[in-house]
C-alpha cells in the first residue's frame, strides 16, 4: 500500500475494439505519464488468430501491425516509438525484420533489442514485439 507520501501515477489500460489479450488477462498496453507500454504483440488477428503460419515476414507485418494498434489506442504512434523489444524464435530472420523495420521507422530510430528465444507463448509463433512509445 503506498504511503500518503508516495506520487500517485495514473496508470490507463489500452483497449481496442476487439482486445485481442482481454481473455488471457492481459492489458495491450498501458498508458503511465506520457509514455505508453505494449504487452508483447504477437502475429494474431483481431479474433487472436494467428497470421501468416510459417511466414515470418507475414508474422512481423502483423505484429507491428498490432503494435501500431496499442501505441494508436493510447495516443502515440509507431513514429513515437521510442524503444522496441524483438523476440524472435529464429536470429537468421534479423536482417528480414530490418528491411521491414525500416519502412516503418524514419530518424531518429527506436532503441532495440532484438533477441532470440527458444518459444514464445504459442508455438506457431515466430516474433512477438513490445514497444514503449511516448504520448503525444
Amino acid at each position: 500500500m503506498p504511503s500518503s507520501s508516495t506520487p500517485s501515477l495514473e496508470r490507463v489500460r489500452v483497449t481496442a475494439e476487439r482486445d485481442w489479450y482481454e481473455g488471457a488477462g492481459i492489458s495491450l498496453g498501458i498508458r503511465a505519464g506520457g509514455l505508453v507500454f505494449t504487452s508483447g504483440q504477437a502475429p494474431v488477428d483481431a479474433d487472436g488468430v494467428t497470421v501468416g503460419r510459417g511466414d515470418f515476414g507475414a508474422q512481423a507485418r502483423q505484429a507491428l501491425a498490432n503494435v501500431s494498434t496499442v501505441l494508436a489506442r493510447a495516443g502515440s504512434g509507431l513514429d513515437l516509438a521510442v524503444k522496441l523489444t524483438v523476440y524472435v524464435t529464429d536470429i537468421a530472420h534479423q536482417d528480414l525484420f530490418a528491411a521491414l523495420r525500416a519502412e516503418q521507422y524514419r530518424e531518429p530510430f527506436p532503441a532495440e533489442t532484438f533477441v532470440q528465444v527458444a518459444a514464445l507463448a504459442d508455438p506457431e509463433w515466430m516474433i512477438e514485439i513490445e514497444a514503449v512509445g511516448v504520448v503525444a
